[in-house]
């Protein structure tokens, strides 16, 4: 067993660092100059968005951060050559809103019409599919269903599947919270007709509350990217090619089978 650790470990490191020669190739550009960039005070700011529990964690006594967005953070950071810090958020519309104020030189987090003015984002890495919860006894059976006048929908404001929402639904009332676990407590406490989040989630939550049932389909696919302030060029242009290479080599399917997640889909590539 100790062998096959070692020789999964050794292949890693050579993925890792042949991925690496690659990605300068492909972005045309030395990583001190996309260092420059990217991380203009020596230090690559990671925004990450801890209330996403498919792609982030922090153990709760340690404080140690990790999850896929983490770990593809350091990665960035390996590649470049510069120290990392973490710029925690606990909801992805708050973290959408830093790019504003400058306070992140990286961010993971869904691609949206709505952010693409302050942020340029890469090619999704990961794709996640969004759906309902709806409570027990409920009527509702189809997407159809859910956009009824009368029909009262918890999301996490500004979250990537609110945004959507926000466009599509008609008839249906979004009623927002500040964050995944505001959502889902809203609306098991005020019996709310439905709860709009990502499929994984909601599939864990039914297990736990018998009775709830996940609705069938989805309303939206979410694509998770990583995106920079606009006006940095060269950071962007290096992101792109950096998503690009982590999905071709296995890196993103790597970091999703060693963090054990499910329903996280890698993107296929970029057209």
């Amino acid at each position: 067993m100790k062998k096959l650790a070692l020789r999964r470990l050794l292949l890693l490191v050579i993925v890792l660092t042949s991925s690496s020669i690659k990605l300068e190739a492909v972005a045309g550009q030395t990583s001190s100059t996309a260092a420059s960039d990217l991380a203009p005070t020596g230090t690559l700011r990671v925004g990450i968005n801890f209330g996403n529990a498919l792609l982030t964690r922090k153990d709760p006594k340690s404080g140690v951060e990790g999850g896929i967005a983490v770990d593809l953070g350091k990665e960035l950071s390996r590649r470049l050559g510069v120290p990392m810090t973490v710029v925690p958020y606990t909801s992805a519309g708050a973290m959408a809103d830093g790019a504003k104020t400058g306070a992140w030189d990286v961010a993971f987090l869904a691609t949206d019409p709505d952010r693409a003015g302050e942020i340029a984002f890469t090619a999704p890495y990961v794709e996640i599919d969004s759906t309902y919860l709806v409570p027990a006894g409920s009527p509702i059976k189809t997407m159809a269903d859910v956009d009824q006048p009368g029909v009262r929908i918890a999301v996490s404001a500004k979250s990537a599947y609110d945004l959507y929402l926000s466009r599509t639904l008609k008839q249906a009332t979004l009623v927002r919270t500040p964050g995944v676990d505001a959502s889902v407590a809203m609306f098991f406490r005020d019996k709310l007709d439905a709860l709009a989040s990502l499929k994984p989630v909601l599939v864990e939550l039914a297990e736990s509350h018998p009775g709830s049932r996940v609705v069938e389909g989805r309303f939206t696919s979410v694509q998770q990217a990583v995106g920079t302030p606009k006006g940095r060029d060269a950071a962007a242009a290096y992101l792109r090619a950096f998503v690009e290479d982590a999905k071709a080599s296995g890196l993103v399917a790597q970091v999703i089978q060693k963090n054990g997640i499910r329903g996280v889909t890698v993107a296929a590539k970029a057209p």
